[in-house]
């Protein structure tokens, strides 16, 4: 990471137009620490695998030696999860980690970077942070641009905030033409878990960026993993820190891509409460299509602002996400698919 880019990132209050970034050049997020309010701003699985709080309880007794920095257990089970190969697999704390250390292994000071929008915020940030200039480009258009001259693009699937899911023949081909461009292609897979869709771990020139966060809904305990095949694996294995993580954190992750059970019935629970919500919701609100875990909603044409929507969903005990905060949105809310109760009281305070 650059120093001079650093300091210029927070000199220019952030970001750049169009990016909803603090003075302090922090990214805004979903999620609410407060107990009385209902969170419908994050996207994680309202439930835990069984035994998840025992693994890490039992981890405790590990924590007080350094793990094995190779990780061994979390990086067979990560593996088996996504089809690619053990060694391919480089721990990270959380997906966010991932995505920064796939970034600082391939951009340099003033190269070019293919970036989606709207989309995760981080992207951008991450690329300033390491000297590179983001290319923005929309979203549902990045997997036709041409990625010669760029040092790497950035496919966020699903896409966050919006739920598309690519289409898997589309992406394939663009990692294609990635690979014979020679740019790198980062796939950040943070809800993929959510879908029966095939990741893209273990394939030439591709990283795939994923984490334990969303699906298993354990934002806290940060688990995560890059996966990366040839030169961009050796790079990332390289770069990585040393006890990169932790020992109660390498156990539950362990413990969690032994559930089978519980990601199917997370899968069709999230199918099917976002497919309900989505009819009501459309009623009032023009709702995006989305394979994800979580719904975008326009309210453009709806009879309140965003801010008032935000206001009488909080009076109501209920926090959203206001999507204002992505580039190229201006009057859009995100909401979760929770369970099913709590689904019930959004819609109720959302009078649809």
């Amino acid at each position: 990471m650059d120093p001079d880019s650093v300091e210029g990132l927070r000199a220019s209050g952030g970001g750049g137009a169009g990016d909803a970034i603090g003075p302090d050049g922090r990214v805004p997020h979903g999620s609410s620490d407060d107990p009385d309010l209902l969170d419908f701003s994050a996207n994680t699985n309202p439930r835990v695998p069984p035994d998840a709080a025992k693994t890490y309880r039992e981890a405790f007794e590990a924590a007080r030696s350094y793990p094995a920095d190779d990780y061994p257990e979390f990086r067979a089970a990560a593996a088996s999860f996504v089809d690619c190969e053990p060694e391919q697999v480089i721990p990270t704390a959380g997906g966010l980690e991932a995505i920064r250390l796939a970034i600082q292994t391939t951009v340099r000071t003033d190269d070019s970077v293919l970036v989606p929008y709207p989309s995760f915020g981080e992207y951008a940030r991450e690329v300033r942070l390491q000297g590179g200039t983001p290319e923005f480009v929309p979203h549902d258009e990045l997997l036709t641009a041409d990625p010669a001259g760029h040092a790497l693009a950035i496919v966020c699937n699903p896409n966050n905030p919006t739920g598309e899911a690519a289409d898997p023949a589309a992406l394939r081909a663009f990692a294609d033409d990635c690979l014979s461009a020679g740019t790198t292609l980062l796939v950040d897979e943070a809800f993929l878990g959510f879908t029966d869709e095939q990741s893209l771990a273990g394939r030439e020139g591709v990283i795939v960026a994923r984490s334990l966060t969303k699906l298993f809904g354990l934002p806290g305990v940060r688990m995560g993993y890059a996966v990366g095949a040839g030169a961009a694996r050796d790079r990332l294995a390289t770069a990585r820190r040393a006890w990169s993580m932790s020992a109660p954190a390498a156990a539950v992750g362990t413990h969690c891509y032994g559930q089978g059970g519980f990601v199917a019935e997370t899968k069709a629970r999230v199918a099917d409460e976002r497919a309900r919500m989505r009819d009501r919701l459309a009623a009032r609100f023009d709702v995006c299509p989305s394979d994800a875990p979580f719904l975008l909603l326009s309210v453009s044409d709806a009879d309140e602002s965003v801010d008032d929507i935000l206001a009488s969903a909080r009076e109501a005990g209920i926090v959203l996400r206001d999507a204002r905060t992505f580039r190229g949105l201006d009057s859009h809310i995100r909401v979760a698919v929770r369970a099913s109760e709590e689904n019930d009281r959004l819609l109720d305070a959302l009078d649809v």
